[in-house]
C-alpha cells in the first residue's frame, strides 16, 4: 500500500485527529493564534480586512519581521544576538547623518551602511567563536558600544533629515495596482528576505547551521566549519538589522531610540513562531509567522485600549509561556521516540541466541551486501 493510499483511507476521525495533532505543534499552534488573532481585529475594526488597511499593517510588520529572520540564523545555530537593536540604531543615524538632502549620495551610504553591518557581524562571531566568549556575552556588549557610541555622536537629540529619495524605500510603494491599490517596497524587501532566507535554510549552510544547534560537537567531527559557520549566521543577522535600520527611516524617523527593543522583539518572535531556544529545531516561516502573530497581538491591544507600557509585559509572557510549551512537547515527542528502540532492544532471537534480523553470513557475503 502506498503512503497516498494510506492517508486516503483514513477514516474521518483519523484525520481530525492528525490535524489537531498539527495544530497543537509549537509549529503550528502560532498559525491558529495568528489567525484567531486576525478574526478578532476585524470583528473590532472591519477596515482592517481592506486590502489597503492589509499593506499597511505588513509595511509595519516588515522591519519586526526582517530581524526576526535574522535572528532566526543565530539562535538556530544555538546562539543569541543583542545586539541587532544597537545595529538598528546605528544604520539609521548613519543614513541621516551622512546623507542630508543630498540624493547623489543615498546609494553610497547604502554600501558603507551594508558594510557596517558585515563588520559587525564578523566581530560578533569571531568574539564567539574564536575567543569563546559566550554570545549573549559578546552581543551584550557590542549593543552597549555602539549605543554609547551613537549618544556621544549625537548627544542623544533626533538630528539628521535623509533625502526623499532614502525615505521612500521605507515608506514609499507602487502605486495604482489594482484591488491592492499600493504595494509598498517594504513589503517587497520583506518578500525577498524570506525567499532568501528560506533558500539559505535548504541549502548545506543552512542545514549544517541546525546541526550546529543540535550538536556542535557530532557537527565538528561530521566535518563542519563550526566557527566559521557561525560567524556567517552573525553577519546574516546583523544584515538583516542594517535591512531593518533602512525601512524605519522612512516613516519611523532619526533618532537614537528609534531601535531599541527591537533585540528582544526578534527574540520573542522567534521563540513565538516555534524555533527552539539553544538550537537545532525551527523554520524561517515560523520565524516570520511569528512575528506576524507579535504583531497582530499588539495591534489587538491597541484596538481594546490595552495601556502601550504593557507590551514589555507581554512580550515576556510570550518568552516564557512559548518556552515553556515547546519543552513539554518535545519532551513527550522524545519519550514517544524512545519507546519503539525500547521495545526493539526485546526482540525475539534464534535458538542460538542471535537476533534474527543479524544476517548468518561469513564476512566475505556481508562484504558483497
Amino acid at each position: 500500500m502506498t503512503i497516498q493510499s494510506a492517508v486516503a483511507g483514513r477514516r474521518p476521525g483519523d484525520r481530525i485527529a492528525a490535524l489537531a495533532a498539527r495544530a497543537i505543534d509549537p509549529k503550528g499552534i502560532v498559525l491558529v493564534l495568528l489567525i484567531v488573532i486576525l478574526i478578532a481585529i476585524v470583528a473590532l475594526n472591519p477596515s482592517f480586512a481592506e486590502p489597503g488597511s492589509l499593506m499597511r499593517f505588513l509595511q509595519r510588520v516588515a522591519p519586526v519581521a526582517v530581524v526576526a529572520i535574522g535572528q532566526y540564523f543565530v539562535i538556530v545555530s544555538g546562539e543569541f544576538d543583542l545586539s541587532m537593536g544597537a545595529v538598528v540604531t546605528a544604520q539609521v543615524m548613519t543614513a541621516g547623518h551622512l546623507i542630508g538632502k543630498d540624493d547623489a549620495k543615498t546609494v553610497p551610504v547604502l554600501l558603507l551602511m551594508l558594510g557596517i553591518g558585515v563588520l559587525i557581524g564578523i566581530v560578533n562571531g569571531l568574539a564567539t567563536t574564536v575567543l569563546r566568549v559566550p554570545s549573549f556575552i559578546v552581543t551584550l556588549g557590542t549593543m552597549l558600544v555602539i549605543h554609547g557610541g551613537i549618544m556621544w555622536w549625537t548627544g542623544g537629540s533626533a538630528t539628521g533629515d535623509p533625502a526623499e529619495s532614502f525615505r521612500s524605500i521605507g515608506r514609499g510603494g507602487i502605486d495604482g495596482v489594482p484591488v491592492l491599490e499600493l504595494i509598498p517596497y517594504a513589503v517587497l524587501i520583506l518578500l525577498a528576505v524570506v525567499l532568501i532566507g528560506v533558500w539559505v535554510s535548504r541549502r548545506p549552510f543552512g542545514r549544517t547551521l541546525v546541526a550546529i544547534g543540535d550538536n556542535p560537537d557530532a557537527a565538528a567531527f561530521a566535518g563542519a566549519a563550526v566557527g566559521r559557520t557561525k560567524t556567517a549566521a552573525f553577519v546574516l543577522s546583523s544584515l538583516s538589522a542594517t535591512i531593518a535600520g533602512i525601512l524605519l527611516v522612512g516613516y519611523a524617523g532619526v533618532h537614537p531610540s528609534v531601535g531599541q527593543g527591537f533585540e528582544f522583539t526578534a527574540i520573542t518572535a522567534v521563540v513565538l513562531g516555534g524555533v527552539v531556544l539553544g538550537g537545532g529545531r525551527g523554520t524561517v516561516l515560523g520565524a516570520l509567522i511569528g512575528a506576524l502573530t507579535l504583531e497582530s497581538l499588539f495591534t489587538l491591544l491597541n484596538f481594546t485600549s490595552v495601556p502601550a507600557t504593557m507590551r514589555d509585559a507581554v512580550q515576556g509572557a510570550i518568552i516564557i509561556a512559548a518556552v515553556a510549551y515547546s519543552g513539554v512537547v518535545f519532551a513527550r515527542r522524545r519519550r514517544r521516540q524512545a519507546e519503539p528502540a525500547v521495545e526493539s532492544d526485546a526482540s525475539p532471537t534464534t535458538s542460538a541466541g542471535v537476533s534474527p534480523s543479524i544476517p548468518l553470513t561469513d564476512g566475505n557475503e556481508a562484504g558483497r551486501e
